[in-house]
């Protein structure tokens, strides 16, 4: 791939050393989680640039086609097998072309942490657990897996005992909890140190998420 997707980035006065791709979900676009920079209330020596892309617009199955920002295909409203494995790749290789530009803009793969709500969570979780260079760490909202059949196969051991946040809406009627649940326990069961917290809400964020996310997240990137 040889474009980069278009991003909105935020960044503070300090000097760079750590960064946030964050995908959003279905339907939105990169401005969608600009907001929630400043309620994370990290240390501005962290030094921490977010990146925000726009997935490309595509049409949607489940939508009678319309044609939306979208990082796959949703094809049935089963979401153990609505997603579309070849929309999944293919976005996967924009997402890995970002972390090379930011290692390419100084900052280490240890520095690098990918993010997520929804389908976005789902991608950033596909990516960070295949990456072949040890990241920084997955923050997962409201979010599932996919392509969990071929996860064995591909799992990257740079990766394998990457720290997660996870976090979901108990009344989310999108995104069930259930599904959140199945990602968390075989997430744990492959190793991974999780911090996982639910909050009573739909398919959305909320201020007590984003304040302990920042908190999880100033730990993981002061270390």
């Amino acid at each position: 791939m040889s474009d980069l997707l278009s991003c909105v980035e935020i960044e503070g006065p300090a000097p760079i050393s750590a960064s946030v791709i964050w995908m959003h979900g279905l339907g939105a676009d990169g401005h969608d989680f600009e907001p929630i920079v400043p309620e994370l209330n990290l240390p501005a020596s962290l030094g921490v640039r977010f990146v925000f892309p726009h997935a490309p617009a595509i049409p949607i199955t489940i939508n009678a086609g319309m044609v939306m920002p979208a990082w796959y295909d949703i094809q049935s409203m089963d979401l153990a097998k609505r997603h579309d494995e070849g929309g999944v790749r293919h976005s996967g290789l924009a997402i890995e072309a970002l972390i090379r530009r930011e290692i390419e803009r100084g900052i280490p793969a240890r520095r690098i942490v990918l993010a997520g709500f929804s389908q976005g969570g789902a991608m950033a979780s596909f990516v960070a657990l295949r990456y072949p260079e040890r990241l920084a760490g997955l923050i997962k909202l409201s979010a599932y897996l996919v392509c969990e059949e071929s996860l064995e196969l591909e799992y990257s051991p740079a990766n394998r005992d990457l720290p997660i946040f996870q976090a979901h809406g108990s009344k989310d009627p999108m995104v069930t909890p259930d599904r959140g649940q199945a990602a968390r326990e075989r997430l744990e069961a492959m190793g991974h140190p999780l911090e996982w917290h639910s909050y009573p809400m739909q398919h959305e964020v909320c201020l007590p998420e984003i304040r302990v996310l920042g908190s999880w997240l100033s730990k993981l990137l002061g270390e």
